[in-house]
């Protein structure tokens, strides 16, 4: 594909991919009309594994609906399922301290309880994408407390969860800083409230000066307490697609800032990480890697899942509007040959999310045991954005 001449073709490309597959999925065969929320332990075909609601998945489907009202077009059915997911979050997902939970039954039954930060995390993001979409002040008072009692543990190590990932005792993970950096700053930005931007560009600031370690060009998932490398198996642990998502992550904050020099140290980090994560002989990014060369301790470290590949899609794509150069497009050509040869299911519409090195579908848990409508359409919906520009200039 020659894709410099082709912006015009990859957004249609692009819009039917998320318009007529990946979103019909989602509204065909997930969606629970009876009980509220959405079905996300489906299969690849539609088929529902379990009743269960990951609070994760419940919390990011609301972000995906609204941001598909607010950023491709004002469909009204996108903006019901988001309120009617958010109708089933706002009665069965906080626990009596005001704290997220991990899980519930299909009719709102806490089966696990306020064991991750990162479910606030979502909530967050979720709410505010809702709130721009309905400027619902119930949304915003929901988005707001939950800040609240996020700032308020995050000020405390260790009162907190961070299922289902482990923390190495005595260290501390660039998973927090990535989210409630991001988030902090939605919010921050939607309500035009300083000291949220302040929180946010706090965790930025972490992001780009405690876990990413230009000398070594790598961005690690843990350090210790005190900011140092951990040289265990864990402390080596890099995740090139966490890595990619993020510094857009970067991107999208320090441009609301006007930090050219971290909007360019960000762009180097996508280039490490791709190529770093970038597997020569079968091809796409492996899940995980060792900063030292050897053997990952993450599991499924050779995986090829789908997650890192959209994160790249769109992160290349959205380096190369900024700076124009070349590189950012040859790799989002591979990755996008890879990504769409790969994971796109005939027949269904959604992406299958699990692959092994070769390429070849295999069913175990990585994380959670769900099929989310999130990472797949949200890059879709990045891209589109990003297409648009270039093909206007074009």
């Amino acid at each position: 594909m020659q894709i410099r001449a082709r912006f015009t073709d990859l957004l249609a490309i692009y819009r039917s991919e998320l318009l007529e597959r990946v979103v019909p999925f989602w509204l065909n065969h997930a969606i629970d009309r009876q009980n509220g929320g959405i079905l996300t332990c489906i299969s690849d075909e539609g088929q529902l594994l379990s009743q269960d609601k990951y609070m994760w998945s419940q919390l990011r489907a609301i972000w995906t609906f609204s941001a598909l009202y607010n950023k491709i077009e004002p469909r009204q059915e996108w903006l019901d399922v988001a309120r009617h997911i958010y109708e089933f979050v706002r009665q069965y997902g906080r626990d009596d301290r005001g704290q997220w939970v991990f899980s519930v039954s299909n009719k709102g039954q806490i089966l696990q309880g306020a064991t991750s930060i990162y479910a606030d995390g979502f909530a967050i993001y979720g709410l505010t994408e809702l709130a721009r979409a309905t400027d619902d002040q119930e949304v915003i008072d929901l988005a707001l407390a939950t800040y609240q009692n996020v700032r308020s543990r995050l000020a405390r190590p260790g009162s907190y969860q961070t299922a289902p990932f482990q923390v190495p005792q005595g260290g501390k993970a660039h998973a927090i800083s990535m989210i409630f950096s991001l988030v902090f700053n939605e919010l921050g930005h939607y309500l035009g409230d300083q000291a949220i931007i302040e929180a946010s560009l706090y965790h930025a600031t972490q992001v780009m000066d405690v876990y990413l370690r230009p000398d070594r060009k790598l961005l690690y998932e843990f350090v210790g307490l005190d900011d140092s490398l951990i040289d265990s198996p864990q402390g080596r642990s890099i995740v090139p697609g966490h890595a990619i998502e993020c510094m857009w992550f970067m991107i999208h904050i320090f441009k609301q800032s006007g930090d050219q020099a971290r909007i360019r140290q960000a762009v180097d980090a996508i280039r490490w990480h791709v190529e770093l994560g970038w597997d020569e002989e079968y091809g796409g990014l492996f899940h995980a890697c060792d900063a030292e060369g050897g053997t990952p301790w993450w599991r499924f470290a050779d995986a090829k899942l789908w997650w890192p590949h959209t994160e790249a899609l769109y992160a290349t794509l959205l380096a190369y509007q900024i700076t124009g150069e070349a590189w950012c497009l040859d790799w989002f050509e591979r990755v996008h040959n890879y990504a769409f040869s790969h994971y796109p299911v005939p027949g269904y519409g959604e992406w299958t999310q699990k692959l092994n090195r070769q390429g070849n579908a295999f069913t175990e848990t990585v994380a959670l045991p769900v099929k989310d409508p999130f990472h797949l359409p949200r890059a879709l919906i990045y891209c589109i954005q990003v297409l648009e520009r270039l093909a206007s200039r074009q």
